[in-house]
This record gives C-alpha cells, structure tokens and sequence, in this order.
C-alpha cells in the first residue's frame, strides 16, 4: 500500500471519528411516543335487548366478515352483579352490523347460534367465523362451528372437525393455512390449566386436530396468542395467562414463548409480559401490539389489581418491549378482537371483575406521513435527468448492433469492472441484504463474498474460451457444441430469468418510493421501469455501463451515509454497535452443523460456489460484458475489480442491516407498525429519520441499484434474442439493423415492467427468496449445461437436452419437498443437469459436435 493511500485511509477514520463524536456530543435517548399514533373511538355500542340497554357480554366469538362485524354468545350477569347474589348467564344470541354504511344499524339474531356459549376462540377464515370450544354454566366443549353470512343471512356450519378434548379459556391463533389452540380448561365442575397444544391443517380437515408438544412452561388459560414472523418465519406467539387448580391454586404468568412451525420446536422469550386475559395483534413485518390484560396478582393478598388500560408493544427481531401508551378508554378482557386492515374492534368484554361493557372500542393505526419536499424532489430529478443525458449522449455512437451490443469493443476496463459489480449487486443488496442482516445475522455474507472462490477459473478459463470464441452471446456457443435447439431453449430460458428478475427489481425500489411518497406502487413501478427503458434503448450497452459506474458511486455513499448517520444515534457509536451485535450474534456466519437445509455455513459455502460459476461463468449479462474490452487482458481486469469491489460492498451492506438492528432496539417507537414489507427497513430508516435533501440522495440511491440491473437485463435479453433467435427468423443480414434491436429492447422492457405489476399483486414474504428459487429453476441447469459442453467430450445434443428436462423435474420436486435449503436450488440445477446429461449421452446415440475447438482443454493447448 502507497504512503498515499496509507496517509488518506487514516485521515478518513480520523474525520468519520470526528463527526461521529460531535453528533454524539448533544444526542440524547429518543423519548420519541411513536411515529405513528392509535385514533380511538368507543361511540359504537351494542343495541339493547329485549327492550332494555345492552349490559354486554364476556367471552363472546367475534371477527369480520366481509365488512360485518359479527358477535356472537358470551356471558354476563343481567339481573345483578355477582357480589349481589347475580347468576351468570351465557347466550346465544348473534349481533351483525356493516361498519362501512354512514349510519351503521345492528341486526341481532336471538337464538343464532347452536346454542349458547362463552369463552371459546375465533378465527377469522375467507369463509367466515370459525368458533372453537367454549363453556357454559355446567360443562366444556369440542364443538368447532362456523358462523356464516349469505346473501345477508346468517348460516351455521358444524362440519368441521370437534376438538380432542373439551377446551374453554384456550387461546387460539391462524397461521398460514393452520390453526393452533394452546391451553384452557377442561372442565367447569373441577376448573384447571391445561398445557394441551393443537393444530388443524385447513388443507387437511380430514384429519382433523393433531396434538403437538407443548411450550416448556407451566399450564395455563386466559393466555394471549397470535402469529407473527420473527424475521426468518411465520410463528406461533404464547404469553402469560394463568395456572391455576380446582383446589383454589392460582399463579399469574407473564412469561412468553414462541413455537416455529418449520423447526417444530419452542423458544421462551426474555421478556415478561403482563397481559393475561387481554388481546394481542400482530402488525406490520414483526411487531405485536399488546391490549390490556389483567396484571400480575400481589402474592398473599386477596385485592383484585384491576384491569390495564396499557397498549404495549413487542417486536420480535429486536425483542424489545415497550409501553406505547394509555388508551383513553376501557380496554375489555376475556374477549376476542376483530381486525380489518390498520383498524381493529374489542367487542364488548369485561371492564371490571364482573361487569360488562357495550361499547365497542375501535382502534386505528395512523400511519407516520411525511411529505417528500422540494429538496428532495429536486435532487431525484436531477438524477434522473442526468441519467437521461448520459443515453443521449451515448446515442449518437451508435452505429450498428457491434456498437449497441458490443460498445464497439472500446469501453474502459475499470468502467466495466464497475459495471459488472453495479449489476450483481443491484436492489437486492441495497434493501433486501441489510433486511437480512436486520432481522437474522451474516449467515448470508459469504453468497455475495463468493465471488472470490471462483475468479480464477473465471479469469484464466471462462474469459479466454469466451474471447476465443468471439461470441456475441454466451448461447452461441451452445450452438456450435451442441445443437441450434439447445441455443434457443437456453437462450429463451435466460430471458424468461430477466423478464423476472426486472420485475423483482423494480418492485423493490417501487416499495421504497411507496413508503416515501406514498404514490400508487403501479405507479412507481410504471414511471422506473419507462426511465430505464428510455436510456437503455437510446445509449444501448455503452449507456448502460457508464450508469452503472455512476449507480455504483450512489450506491455505495448511501450506505456509507446511513451507517455514519445511524451510529450517530446510537450509544457508543460503532463500538457500542458492534459490542452489542456481538452479544446478541448478529455477526453470526452460520451453523457448522452439516444441515443442507438450514443456512449453515456449509450450506452456504456450496451454493455460493455454484451461484458465482454460474452466474459470471455463463450469465449473458456477465459474458457480453467480457466482450466489450479492447483485450483479454482488460476483460480480466475488470472482472478482478468486481471481486476486489465485492468484499468490502458486501461486509458494508451487511453492516447496514447491523447497524440498522441496533439502532431500532435502542428506538423502538421509531419502527413502523404499518409496514408490512420487512425488506422496506431500509427505506423506512431513510424516510422517516433522514433530513431533507439526504432522504432524496438516497432514494436515488435506491433507484440506482435497481437501474444498473435493469439496464443490464434489458439490453443482455436483446441481445439474446436478436443474436440467438431473430437470427433463426430473418436473413442474417436483418441481425445488423440497429432499428430492430432498439424494438427488442422496448418489448422485453415494456414486459419486465408488466411483470413487475403482476408481483406487486402477489403475497410474498421476501424477495431474495423468490430471487434464489428463479435462479435456481433457469440458471442452475444453464451452468451444469455449459459446463457439461466445456470439459467433457462424450456430450451430445440428446443427453443436453435430457439434461436440462431432467435438472427442471429435479428442481420443482426440490422446492415442493424442500430438500435442501432455498440457496441450494442453483447447485442442485447445476449438478442434476450435469450428471443426467452425461449419463443421457452414453446412453443415446449421437455424436458430439466440433469437440477439437470447443472444450476448454483444447482451446488452451493451442495458447
């Protein structure tokens, strides 16, 4: 290292140290109340009864459906309070009432339920009102029914599998397609706890209720549940309740656990929640919102605490626990919730030991709004405009398809080497990496580090056979070492991937801009994917490598800014991050266990290996780069400086989710409870803490690393199509026409955008998961295909294509069983296509073509 650089990388840590401790010096612990705010109302009341006012009910089912609020049964004490001698009665009455009409009027049915229950459990089903279990005055039930409505009629369904067991003051909650019931009592002559756990598969109601192993606690009813993701999957969530026994023994709990369907196992959470009885809601990505509840019990004293009017609120990456505030209201107990997007209903439900209330307490979750401002409006439509001119410019260079392919074979190493990098980097390492890191550890780090294990043959066999070749895509090789089928059907299959992987990465960006502006996503999508499209047709490959440069420059200075600024706010600055993300194993590489579905650290290693091969080996966005040097020897340089890039972009984008993580456990109000996307992190952090002018820099920050790998695909799928299969439609001499190449260009855009729309009407739980199964399905089998061609001989066209058939069956049967782990999907692509086409090509008759010139030994024993 040059003294240069040695004096500029210290002066460097001096300065960041320096602004880090005089941000420091003034900052304070946020005391912040939440960015978002719950609007109340408790105008909405039952109607009276019989002539005479609502007293309300406890334990009563309740959900939506459609716009309906339903409830149904529950108990009170109609004639007098229980300290006067007052009898509890239980009904089975129904109320009904659209929530959406201006003047909302009930319906009440007296006798609608089968008959007159309280203290079971609901669930709210696309089909209606699910009811579990409950109790009247003399015994429990099993009966599961569900509540209906028709054609404005209530109808009753009882074809649903009974409980195991009899089951009152249980809780239950959906998740997915199953439901889960912890807990409750079984009897009402000899009332005690329960520790039964079990699940029906909605898919499977056949077989009905199967029992699973219980949370390692004591037994308890009252207790609270709900589902909520805890950043790597959706889980079941159990807190507090109460033990207690027939002989009079009564402890109130406030421990929690969580059960992870996937593992099948328990975790007990550190917290203590003090919530028994009352109600929880899961909101946004990975909170919970805690109503009320009975708090915990003075040992050896017969007063009754009251009930809690406390909202609290949870969130499972950072584990904190907090007070958000007082609802100015009662808040009921022994009740169940209603929920209809940010707003929920407590139907009716005990205020007091023993009394009831008819008012229906309606909650609304405000979303945080924050105007995007001139300065930053300004500051994206500047780079916007200079994005533009850079296609103009480039434009009037082009003179055939050599030059829009090809960029004349006159660009800079150095600027393809950043291009290379600004393209396999891409939105999904600026949002969705650091939302990893966020919600788990590094397990993921070494995907991106990976790079590193396979520059060598990419340097010194992939880049020189490529060269040698003169090819303009990668697939015609597969022509002339196979067959003018296999070009097509790889050809095709690589742009069916970037038609994919443009809607990917447009829509996550169109999150962003979402969250920031609060536009239409269809919108955003539509107004990114048209920009992209405009500089790519106009400046072709040249264009798109200089904004790459330029993304990058973006792309990596956003990351930088949020880290500086995030430790800021945080005690200790990096060093208390890093002591902190210590302690709770955010740096975490992964198991050493040898499970190859679980991302351990073996698993990882596997499947980068084969990624990377795959994707700078064969990757036509990656070969037609290596095509646009004036030398090999450039080529080489270039894909050198994407690895060197790669390993410092990696650990800073991963130290983002870290830094990320601990500045949201240090300000937990500053999260979102509306949000549901956890790959928005980051652009929430950005929108909602960043000062005017910056928000907009790093939005468009956000915006580049989507545009480097839009570009690319649009202008690597042209040339896919124009090279591999126009060729086979027209005379050859058609392929040089510029004009076509520019309309090839605007179809494959105009349908990664139209792709880009269908997701963003698709529930998907993250992005880089569905990225890592396209990548798997398509590129896998293309990386065992290529490789299957370069180092064997015996390969022919029949076992290539046996290969690819073979490797697609394997992958889809990989995915349903979920064999291996996500990030395996490529490997196994990879080697399935291999092995099969080999063993296809000693069985099938057929003889290889030109295998003197084109496989990789031969080549380089000609250097």
């Amino acid at each position: 290292m040059s003294n240069t650089v040695k004096i500029g990388t210290i002066f460097l840590a001096c300065l960041l140290n320096l602004f880090q401790a005089t941000a420091l010096k003034g900052s304070i612990p946020s005391t912040n109340p939440g960015l978002e705010k719950i609007e109340w109302d408790n105008s909405l009341t039952l109607p009276d009864l019989d002539g005479k006012p609502n007293i309300g009910v406890a334990g009563a089912f309740s959900g939506f459906i459609g716009d309906n609020l339903i409830i149904a049964g529950g108990a009170n004490f109609p004639n007098a309070t229980p300290w006067n001698g007052g009898n509890k009665t239980y009904w089975n009455t129904i109320y009904y009432i659209n929530t959406t009409q201006s003047v909302p009027k009930w319906l009440v049915l007296p006798k609608g339920m089968p008959k007159a229950l309280a203290y079971g459990n609901s669930i709210e089903l696309p089909t209606g009102i699910l009811c579990i279990g409950g109790c009247d005055s003399t015994q429990c039930y099993n009966d599961v029914f569900q509540i209906q409505l028709i054609d404005g009629q209530i109808k009753i369904d009882t074809d649903w599998p009974t409980l195991p067991v009899p089951l009152a003051n249980a809780t239950a909650s959906l998740l997915g397609d199953k439901i889960y019931v912890a807990g409750g009592q079984k009897s009402m002559e000899k009332p005690e706890a329960t520790n039964h756990f079990f699940v029906l598969d909605l898919n499977s109601r056949n077989k009905g209720w199967i029992e699973l192993p219980a949370w390692p606690g004591e037994p308890r009813g009252y207790a609270v549940s709900t589902s909520q993701s805890d950043g790597f999957d959706k889980c079941f969530y159990l807190f507090s309740g109460r033990n207690y026994r027939a002989d009079g023994y009564i402890k109130t709990l406030t421990d929690g656990y969580v059960f992870n369907p996937r593992l099948n196992s328990w975790k007990k959470l550190k917290q203590s929640f003090p919530v028994m009885a009352g109600n929880a809601l899961p909101c946004g990505a990975n909170h919970i919102l805690f109503l009320g509840g009975v708090p915990q019990l003075i040992p050896g004293s017969d007063d009754h605490p009251g009930f809690d009017n406390t909202i609290r609120l949870y969130h499972t990456i950072t584990q904190s626990l907090i007070k958000k505030e007082v609802a100015p209201y009662p808040i009921s107990v022994t009740t169940n919730i209603a929920q209809k997007g940010n707003t929920f209903f407590i139907g009716s439900g005990e205020i007091k030991p023993g009394i009831r209330t008819s008012h229906i307490l309606k909650g609304e979750i405000i979303p945080f709004e924050k105007k995007l401002g001139i300065v930053n409006t300004i500051v994206i439509i500047l780079y916007f405009a200079s994005l533009a001119w850079i296609g103009y410019y480039f434009s009037k260079k082009q003179k055939n398809t050599d030059d829009y392919f090809k960029g004349g074979g006159r660009l800079p190493w150095w600027v393809v080497g950043l291009s290379i990098f600004g393209t396999s980097l891409s939105a999904i390492t600026f949002m969705s990496i650091p939302a990893k890191a966020y919600s788990s550890d590094w397990s993921y780090m070494l995907v991106n580090a990976g790079i590193l294990m396979v520059v060598p043959l990419i340097l010194y066999l992939f880049i020189p056979f490529y060269r040698k070749l003169n090819v303009t895509t990668a697939y015609e090789y597969l022509e002339q070492r196979f067959s003018s089928l296999i070009r097509v059907l790889c050809s095709l299959a690589f742009i069916l991937f970037q038609v994919g992987r443009m809607g990917i990465v447009l829509f996550l960006p169109a999150i962003a801009l979402n969250v920031v502006t609060g536009f239409d996503i269809f919108l955003c999508i539509g107004l990114m994917g048209i920009l992209s499209l405009i500089y790519t047709m106009m400046g072709g490959i040249e264009a798109v490598v200089w904004t790459d440069a330029l993304q990058v420059v973006i792309l990596l200075g956003g990351a930088i800014l949020v880290v500086i600024m995030a430790a800021c706010n945080i005690p200790d600055g990096f060093s208390g991050i890093i002591r902190e993300a210590s302690v709770d194993n955010k740096f975490d590489l992964g198991s050493l266990n040898f499970d190859l579905r679980q991302s351990t650290l073996w698993t990882v290693l596997i499947a980068t290996f084969f990624t990377n091969l795959t994707t700078y080996g064969t990757d036509q966005t990656m070969v037609q780069r290596y095509m646009t040097t004036e030398t090999e020897k450039q080529a080489q340089k270039s894909v050198l400086t994407n690895a060197i890039l790669t390993i410092p972009a990696t650990l800073l984008f991963f130290f983002v989710g870290t830094v990320l993580y601990v500045y949201y456990k240090h300000n937990p109000t500053d999260l979102s409870l509306t949000i549901t996307d956890g790959d928005a992190i980051l652009p929430w952090y950005i929108y909602s803490q960043l000062p005017q002018g910056v928000i907009g820099l790093l939005i468009s920050g956000i915006f580049a690393a989507a545009m480097s790998t839009l570009s690319s695909s649009m202008n690597s799928a042209a040339t896919a199509y124009i090279v591999d299969i126009h060729s086979k439609i027209v005379k050859k001499e058609a392929i040089g026409n510029l004009h076509t190449a520019k309309i090839a260009t605007f179809f494959l855009g105009i349908a990664g955008i139209a792709f880009a729309y269908m997701m963003a009407t698709w529930e998907i739980k993250s992005l880089w998961d569905e990225f890592n199964k396209i990548l798997g399905i398509i590129l896998g089998s293309l990386g065992g295909l290529f490789l299957l061609g370069m180092i064997t001989r015996k390969a022919n066209a029949a076992g290539a294509l046996c290969g690819i058939i073979g490797s697609i069956f394997i992958q889809l049967i990989v995915i349903q069983q979920q064999s291996v782990h996500l990030l395996l999907y490529t490997t196994t692509g990879f080697v399935s296509c291999f092995v099969i086409g080999y063993i296809a090509s000693w069985i099938i008759p057929g003889r290889a073509k030109n295998i003197d010139h084109l496989t990789i030994y031969k080549i380089f024993s000609k250097k």
